[in-house]
């Protein structure tokens, strides 16, 4: 697609720092995907890990679909969900999401007439699916362990 893709698609904007965390942020990430996901850099190291995974598209499904949900032009919200659906939803698609038949073809019935939730039953898919799988072994990861043992070591300077 000559589009831009969902990559660049910023956090959610409650915690919107580009600094790292200290000691206490980071250590609450482990109870919560959704406070890891509102600090830019949990989202960012949630990303990477995704990445060496290669499980990225889950991530990038999700932002894309938050920034969709923000859209308030009728005009833009149907080519953002054409976007989405092409590049996420589709069979075969470049970055297809694993989620059901039932769940594509109930997301494709939606997007005859795109809304703000026209996506929500298959960003939830998408969600528990990061929350149950990725999310608990980002937290056994190298990644997330180095990270708290450098917050903690700069905690104590």
């Amino acid at each position: 697609m000559s589009e831009k893709s969902y990559r660049s698609v910023p956090a959610n904007k409650k915690e919107k720092t580009n600094s790292r965390p200290n000691s206490d942020e980071a250590k609450k990430w482990r109870y919560s995907l959704d406070k890891m996901l509102a600090h830019k850099y949990g989202l960012s190291a949630f990303r990477a890990f995704l990445r060496s995974e290669y499980s990225e598209e889950n991530i990038e499904f999700w932002l894309a679909c938050e920034d969709y949900k923000k859209t308030k032009s009728p005009a833009k919200r149907a080519s953002k969900a054409k976007k989405i659906y092409l590049e996420f939803i589709e069979t075969d698609a470049p970055k297809e999401v694993n989620i059901d038949y039932e769940t594509k073809d109930f997301t494709k019935q939606h997007l005859l007439k795109p809304s703000r939730s026209s996506f929500d039953v298959a960003q939830k898919k998408i969600y528990n699916l990061m929350e149950k799988d990725s999310y608990a072994r980002f937290l056994r990861s190298e990644v997330y362990l180095n990270l708290i043992t450098e917050v903690n070591r700069q905690s104590q300077t």
